[in-house]
């Protein structure tokens, strides 16, 4: 079932997954991005790949901060990994390196680029979650 799941999804439109990634992005990450870095980042196509899960997300940056990047455009870099190696990043709860030594996350393209992004990412830290720090509030029935 998992298999033929991942084999639909494969078959979608990457637009959408893109906008979305794009727009999370855009608001918890690319703002604590220095405008310098913005600035190296910006032109090249980054194609992230979710394995297990048969998504893939083509961004880009530019002034306005990242956007989907169209199919024609070629990859400057690749990164592939499990759905729960980019929930670890995400969280704060594996850095960089480690996914890339330890070869959970793989970045195929662009050497120098790739650790740019690697070096920024390590710089920069995970999003700032919105909802983070806030106490939850459990109601009794």
């Amino acid at each position: 079932m998992k298999q033929l799941l991942r084999e639909v999804v494969r078959r979608l439109p990457v637009w959408p997954p893109s906008m979305v990634m794009a727009q999370a992005l855009n608001r918890l990450w690319w703002p604590q991005v220095d405008e310098a870095t913005q600035a190296e980042l910006s032109g090249r196509v980054v194609e992230l790949v979710v394995d297990d899960l048969g998504i893939t997300c083509r961004l880009q940056a530019g002034p306005r901060g990242l956007s989907p990047a169209s199919a024609g455009q070629p990859v400057a870099l690749r990164l592939k990994a499990t759905a729960q190696v980019y929930w670890r990043l995400l969280q704060g709860q594996d850095d960089p390196d480690t996914l890339f030594f330890d070869r959970r996350m793989v970045m195929e393209g662009d050497t120098e680029y790739g650790l740019l992004l690697k070096n920024t990412l390590d710089a920069v830290g995970p999003p700032r979650w919105p909802f983070a720090g806030r106490p939850t509030t459990h109601h009794a029935r």
